[in-house]
């Protein structure tokens, strides 16, 4: 998945904290449920997340469950699970196979296929199962390779196209809600892209990848900074106000935190790396003058 999705724990209660961490721990179970050992490889915040704000919505039941874990065998861990968990997990399989398949047709590597390989029952029975999702998802995949086929520069254009993608992800259920989700997850998947390019912009100049952000710098010159905070700023502000107009109760201040300040870590992480980097070429190069 995209590990930008995650919940800033400096601003979060003990006991939220406890829960989103068992919400975490309930979606790993399912993932070895559904797919073995291997399927908890593909464990993410992001679609704990996407867990959170169904059971907010829909005020879903959950089942506590306790277990010893092997990355943390000390202890008898405290796992949650509900409805939808099986539907982020599956999501979450969808999603991290055709990233594997896309990984292997840009360096042909072969434990990348080799890996999807290993998913692919699973994803067939998903395909089955959730028909418009997993279009959605192979639609985004087609759209993503044209656009960078064609060397696509309108970085709203290929956002967009995150931005379809997770919207019909958001939506498990068509309902009187469906609107609202659609667009949430239309606006955080085109803020996921940007932070992502953003983040990939350096890497990605030094190796001649595809980046929209690369023309765009170029042509915003000093005022580049600026520009993407103020679109990052404003996909983020679209997003809130469709959850915001859903009556979410359950789980509502962790969730905030999410869509208020835990997507921002991540962007301001990577705004300070960049800004120490350059701080370190400039000292360097004074030296040397």
């Amino acid at each position: 998945m995209f590990g930008y999705i995650n919940v800033n724990r400096k601003e979060l209660s003990k006991e939220d904290e406890q829960i989103y961490q068992s919400y975490y721990c309930g979606l790993c179970r399912q993932l070895k449920e559904i797919a073995g050992a291997k399927g908890q490889m593909l464990l993410n915040y992001d679609m704990t997340f996407l867990i959170l704000l169904h059971t907010g919505l829909y005020e879903l039941e959950r089942e506590e469950i306790s277990f010893h874990c092997m990355v943390h065998p000390g202890k008898k861990k405290i796992g949650y699970i509900n409805e939808v968990t099986s539907y982020a997990a599956d999501m979450d399989i969808v999603l991290s196979y055709y990233s594997l398949m896309d990984d292997y047709r840009d360096d042909g590597s072969q434990g990348k296929r080799v890996l999807a390989g290993l998913f692919r029952k699973n994803y067939e029975r998903i395909r089955q199962q959730y028909p418009r999702q997993v279009k959605a998802v192979e639609e985004y995949m087609r759209k993503l390779a044209e656009a960078e086929a064609r060397r696509e520069k309108n970085i709203d254009i290929v956002a967009g196209y995150t931005g379809e993608m997770l919207g019909e992800l958001f939506v498990w259920k068509e309902d009187v809600w469906e609107k609202d989700l659609r667009n949430m997850g239309y606006y955080m998947g085109k803020y996921i892209y940007i932070l992502d390019a953003y983040d990939d912009l350096e890497k990605d100049e030094k190796h001649g990848n595809y980046n929209p952000l690369r023309s765009l710098k170029k042509e915003c010159g000093k005022d580049y900074e600026t520009f993407c905070r103020q679109s990052l700023t404003s996909l983020m502000a679209e997003c809130a106000k469709s959850f915001e107009r859903m009556p979410i109760l359950m789980h509502a201040e962790i969730l905030r935190n999410i869509i208020y300040s835990g997507v921002w870590t991540k962007y301001e992480y990577t705004r300070l790396k960049k800004k120490r980097e350059l701080e370190k070429e400039e000292t360097k190069g004074g030296a040397h003058s």
